[in-house]
């Protein structure tokens, strides 16, 4: 149980790191760096739920601690998952955006035009 709190914290750690990371560096136009920006809050609370899941495997009874460190850990790495889903999405869709003609750029050859018209 010792082992598992303390790779637990340990992740908690580098996640927290990584997500600081992220957010300290300078705001870009570009899209990489835009799409793990809007991920670091999702990192921080990753490292957030690991470590309450760490800390109460080091302190409570062994039964407890195993049933709340495997809660923790599943929720950080189902709240990781959505949030990286997410920011795929919103990476997409900016990039799309950039990659997209100007308005009056197909004016004439719908034929060829693969943009939905709005």
């Amino acid at each position: 149980m010792l082992i598992a709190a303390v790779l637990c914290l340990c992740a908690a750690v580098v996640t927290a790191g990584v997500g600081t990371w992220s957010l300290r560096r300078p705001h870009s136009t570009d899209t990489v760096p835009r799409v793990l920006r809007s991920v670091a809050p999702i990192q921080l609370a990753t490292s957030v739920m690991l470590a309450a899941g760490g800390a109460v495997a080091l302190v409570a009874p062994r039964v407890t601690g195993v049933m709340v460190l495997m809660v923790c850990v599943l929720g950080a790495v189902g709240t990781f998952a959505a949030g990286c889903y997410q920011g795929a999405k919103a990476g997409a869709a900016m990039m799309g955006l950039d990659d997209a003609p100007a308005g009056d750029g197909c004016a004439g050859s719908c034929a060829s035009c693969t943009l939905s018209c709005s």
